[in-house]
């Protein structure tokens, strides 16, 4: 599986000590150096600076060939659309709103931090309810509509399979 990673999840996931999830679901991220430059900017918060500095074997640092299109995005998610083009990606680990329209337009499927932890509730690796209660305590936004959408899903799942009752 190919899967590139955005900022947005790589922190978050950081940040609420979830991020070995997205190793377990899809193996190696691709991160573009601009990527790996804003998980490294003395901005981040020192958890991820820190992870940054030195990440797992997992977390490759990988260049686009051509980053030229996509202008209107910041240098992170041009990147990693271009990275993700590129590779055929299984998809792209991307939160920002503007980002994740203009890889859906190119025909990058996207999946957001919320997606990687009801994947991972799905296969019982965690508890949605409370994964969801550790990204919050980060300070991501997250609408109240989304989460409640999220875990009507998941719900929703698990009461079609009465195995996972």
């Amino acid at each position: 599986m190919i899967v590139v990673a955005d900022t947005g999840p790589v922190n978050y996931l950081v940040l609420s000590g979830q991020v070995d999830l997205a190793h377990h679901l899809y193996g190696t991220l691709l991160i573009p150096p601009a990527v790996h430059r804003e998980l490294l900017d003395a901005r981040a918060p020192a958890a991820v600076r820190q992870w940054a500095m030195t990440p797992p074997a997992w977390a490759e640092v990988r260049p686009p060939k051509d980053a030229s299109r996509f202008s209107e995005l910041g240098p992170g998610e041009r990147e990693a659309i271009s990275l993700a083009l590129e590779t055929t990606a299984d998809f792209l680990l991307i939160d920002e709103t503007q980002g994740r329209k203009t890889a859906v337009q190119n025909g990058v499927p996207v999946k957001g931090t919320l997606g990687i932890l009801e994947e991972a509730a799905d296969r019982d690796w965690v508890d949605f309810t409370e994964a969801v209660s550790k990204l919050r305590s980060t300070g991501i936004f997250l609408s109240e509509e989304i989460v409640q959408d999220s875990l009507n899903r998941h719900r929703d799942r698990h009461m079609s399979d009465p195995g996972k009752l």
